[in-house]
């Protein structure tokens, strides 16, 4: 299983500073197959300055969803970490 790129990513506009949500499209390597999801994810900093990342898959996955969601949360740190998210 891999994450091969999430594209179409889009910041909706939220008051709140510093969370952020974000949609797009996430692009898997399941066994032997290529798939896309739709996807939903916020950012959180937490007052300790730890971040949260949630991750809502719109469209259901033949495939156990913890693997997937853990390495997708990989994917969205490394993408925010070099700063690659979209502002708004």
């Amino acid at each position: 299983m891999q994450i091969l790129e999430i594209k179409n990513i889009v910041r909706k506009d939220v008051p709140i500073y510093y969370r952020m949500y974000y949609s797009g499209i996430a692009s898997m390597e399941l066994i032997n197959k290529s798939i896309e999801r739709k996807i939903d994810f916020s950012i959180e900093i937490k007052p300790t300055g730890q971040k949260e990342i949630l991750i809502t898959i719109a469209e259901p996955v033949d495939y156990p969803l913890i693997p997937i969601i853990r390495e997708l949360k990989k994917h969205i740190d490394k993408l925010d970490a070099n700063g690659n998210l979209p502002p708004l």
